[in-house]
């Protein structure tokens, strides 16, 4: 019994060993490769680059004020459609008194010589009247008159402007309306009345009371890398998206692009600017984001294959055609355009054949250009 026992177990032992090594061996076998084919389609190949920005008013101007002074009325809020000349603002002079005093005291002194002029005038007046002086001596008198006169004008007229910042019946002309330069829409006030406001001079920009801008004429201001920026030229399309619109496009078309670069986050770019075509029943806003797809070359319903099925030999680009299942045969090929994903393929491929997807392919490509699956 003892002996019978002893067999089982050395024969259980032995089966054991045996299906170990069967698996192992069985594991240790390579599964045939089996490779996936894909076609050719026909397509459009775009060749393009991108260049950030947003589009702005082609003519945007800031109104200054003619005087400083306090805001003490505005006429404007952003959106208004106004024409040049209107009235945006008044300005309230807030007088120095050292200049008001200075001006005072010209206008108290051109005072003094007027009277004594006028005096003098209705003496030699009376004197030539009984003949006691010649004509051209009172002419004198007439012209210093005249002289003192014009001077009182002007000291009590500079006296009002430094009090009040206007003259009397200066009417829609008075420095101290502020008022349109240009025809257009206001899309910016950055002040509001009891504001300070500053006149512009040689030491000061002066504050902006208003931007109007002409929102019929808008352009793409964006930047392109100092790589790309020699492939592009001035009259290219750019197709313009625009963040805030969705799925809508604008057309554009490409006007300057800037002889010299800058240095923007440690690297240089250039800037371009591009007219916008206006569609209907789009509203565009200044100062949308934007991004700008500028078109290098273009190649319109072209054979096109993915361009990771290309595989190569130096510098002579070939695929692998089936030619019977998991058979390929090795067929030079010529390329056209790419745009990265996709080349055109001018010659060595038709739109029948089965191409192999290399190893180093990566991800599939679309289903319409897979080839039937393999079992």
């Amino acid at each position: 019994m003892k002996k019978i026992v002893g067999w089982l177990l050395g024969l259980l032992a032995l089966a054991a060993i045996l299906a170990t090594f069967t698996f192992l061996y069985r594991q240790s076998q390579k599964k045939p490769v089996v490779f996936e084919t894909e076609g050719s389609e026909t397509t459009d190949i775009v060749k393009k680059t991108v260049a950030t920005g947003s589009i702005v008013p082609r003519e945007e101007v800031e109104v200054k004020p003619k005087v400083s002074g306090v805001l003490s009325e505005l006429y404007v809020q952003p959106g208004a459609k106004v024409k040049q000349g209107a009235a945006l603002g008044k300005i309230a002079i807030i007088a120095d008194a050292m200049q008001v005093n200075q001006a005072e005291s010209t206008v108290q002194s051109a005072k003094i010589a007027f009277d004594n002029a006028k005096r003098e005038l209705a003496r030699n007046e009376d004197l030539l009247a009984k003949g006691v002086v010649a004509e051209a001596e009172v002419a004198q008198f007439r012209t210093q008159f005249a002289l003192r006169k014009q001077e009182l004008a002007a000291a009590q007229s500079q006296s009002q402007l430094v009090k009040e910042g206007a003259t009397r019946g200066a009417g829609k002309s008075s420095t101290l309306v502020v008022t349109a330069t240009v025809d257009g829409m206001v899309i910016d006030v950055p002040v509001k009345v009891g504001f300070s406001v500053i006149q512009a001079n040689n030491f000061n920009a002066g504050t902006t009371v208003a931007t109007i801008a002409n929102m019929d004429d808008m352009i793409f201001e964006g930047r392109v890398d100092e790589a790309e920026v020699a492939k592009i030229k001035t009259g290219m399309k750019l197709a313009i998206k625009v963040g805030a619109l969705e799925k809508e496009q604008l057309d554009g078309k490409l006007e300057y692009i800037s002889p010299k670069g800058k240095v923007i986050d440690g690297a240089i770019q250039f800037e371009i600017k591009a007219a916008v075509a206006k569609r209907e029943g789009i509203e565009i806003r200044a100062n949308y984001s934007a991004n700008a797809d500028i078109v290098l070359e273009e190649r319109k319903g072209v054979l096109a294959i993915r361009e990771a099925l290309v595989q190569y030999e130096g510098d002579k680009p070939y695929v692998e055609v089936e030619t019977t299942p998991q058979v390929f045969v090795r067929r030079d090929v010529k390329l056209g355009l790419s745009d990265g994903l996709k080349v055109e393929v001018l010659s060595g491929v038709t739109p029948a054949d089965k191409i192999k997807v290399p190893e180093t392919a990566g991800p599939a490509a679309p289903e319409k250009m897979k080839g039937p699956p393999r079992r």
